[in-house]
């Protein structure tokens, strides 16, 4: 059944601009990246010269911590609207409902094959640099005390919400993209009356992505503060013991930010990978700083959309889904971690005991997906699967933070790359858009 045409074909990128009010988005994005070095360098130098003075607390505690939580809030705002109004529409947008599961059924396969991809890697470099051998950790008297992960059963059973407005409320990821992609489909389905429940999905959709745009002016601000203030109460001491397994997890987490996803649009999308790398500067900035997929996922899709020219009925669901379930970077944790604290124990896996990791965490990505601290549960059900000491966790807890930044900015960039892949193998994928500079 046909449904109402989408809003005309892709504008150029001096339109965009234009239309927005913003100005040039390259302008903007080194804007975010002046204020991601700002914040690193105020950050060392309150930890080395100021740690433990009335002015550290008024600046690091005070304005530091509201700035940056207020940007935060005003990110985290936009999530439920945005998803709920951005998937319904590109959901109607498909009119044939059978193209959903196809769709979805890719970003799915392809979601778990980087995932899996991504812990391979790390397991096998981990092996190799050996960053728990030969060092003296006290693992005596370590306390940790993972939350209980749903069961599978209860994962499959916790997506489809009772109360769509109490899931919207809670911020239930997963049970918002569900009612979303229903109510796309009834619009689909219900004639006209659905075309004009789509007429005012489309007016808010456009609404809510100028406030989007709103929020960027001021993402340099809340990034300098976000990254002020974790650099300042980490400071360069907190890696120290750490620092073989920093290293570690950091040259993973590049390697597949920069070979894993550039080869999988060359081999699958048939594009260069070099405009995919240059246009997710801006929102790989804000997802290092905020650490959070979920409050980046307005900058995403924006970015996905607008400026890799994936088309809105792709885009609005695979980032979504990929913001809930895509976790490449805290993959790359735990097959690190899971051999570092093997080798600090002295515990020996063998093939077969990392081949069940890849496993296991591959499938615990999605079974754990939405939980709070989902990158230590995770590594918690890897620990207890290979009867390894789960209190072995603490001694990785004080480079963490850093950490979590690093891989949440990887994470969106997967999901960025499934976008452009499922897309292409769709035809949806706007060549133009995505080549211009």
């Amino acid at each position: 059944m046909g449904i109402l045409p989408r809003r005309g074909a892709r504008v150029s990128e001096e339109t965009q601009q234009d239309e927005s009010g913003l100005g040039d988005t390259g302008a903007l994005t080194r804007r975010i990246l002046i204020g991601l070095a700002a914040g690193f360098v105020t950050g060392i130098v309150l930890n080395l010269g100021f740690t433990g003075t009335g002015f550290f607390a008024f600046l690091v505690d005070g304005v530091l911590h509201v700035g940056g939580q207020i940007f935060l809030s005003s990110l985290k705002l936009l999530v439920v609207p945005l998803v709920l109004v951005s998937l319904a529409c590109g959901t109607a947008a498909l009119e044939d409902v059978t193209k959903l599961g196809r769709i979805g059924g890719k970003t799915l396969g392809l979601y778990l094959l980087t995932t899996a991809l991504a812990i391979t890697a790390a397991i096998g470099i981990a092996v190799l640099v050996g960053p728990g051998e030969g060092a003296a950790f006290a693992t005596t008297g370590l306390e940790y005390a993972p939350t209980e992960a749903p069961t599978l059963v209860q994962t499959l059973i916790n997506i489809f919400p009772t109360n769509p407005f109490k899931a919207m409320a809670e911020g239930e990821m997963l049970q918002v993209i569900v009612f979303a992609i229903l109510l796309g489909v009834a619009m689909t389905l219900a004639g006209e009356s659905g075309r004009e429940l789509l007429r005012f999905f489309d007016s808010a959709n456009d609404v809510i992505m100028k406030l989007v745009f709103v929020l960027m002016e001021v993402a340099p601000i809340g990034i300098f503060c976000l990254i002020a203030k974790v650099i300042a109460l980490q400071g360069p001491d907190s890696f120290d013991n750490m620092a073989k397994y920093f290293a570690t997890v950091l040259f993973v987490l590049f390697l597949h930010a920069t070979i894993t996803y550039p080869t999988l649009l060359f081999l699958f999308a048939r594009v260069s990978p070099v405009p995919f790398i240059r246009k997710l500067r801006a929102p790989m900035s804000v997802a290092f700083g905020t650490a959070s997929s979920g409050a980046t996922l307005p900058v995403t899709l924006r970015t996905v959309e607008e400026r890799l020219g994936v088309d809105e009925s792709v885009g609005s669901f695979t980032v979504p889904l990929g913001a809930t379930i895509n976790m490449d970077g805290t993959a790359i944790m735990q097959g690190v971690a899971t051999v570092f604290i093997a080798q600090v124990y002295g515990v020996e896996i063998g093939p077969s005991g990392y081949l069940t990791v890849v496993v296991t965490a591959t499938l615990a990505s999605i079974g754990t997906a939405g939980v709070p601290g989902v990158g230590t549960i995770m590594l918690a059900m890897v620990l207890e699967q290979m009867s390894l000491p789960v209190e072995g966790i603490a001694l990785i807890l004080g480079v963490d933070r850093l950490l979590d930044m690093t891989r949440t900015a990887v994470n969106i960039a997967g999901d960025a790359a499934v976008s452009c892949v499922v897309a292409r193998s769709e035809g949806k994928l706007d060549l133009d858009v995505y080549r211009s500079p």
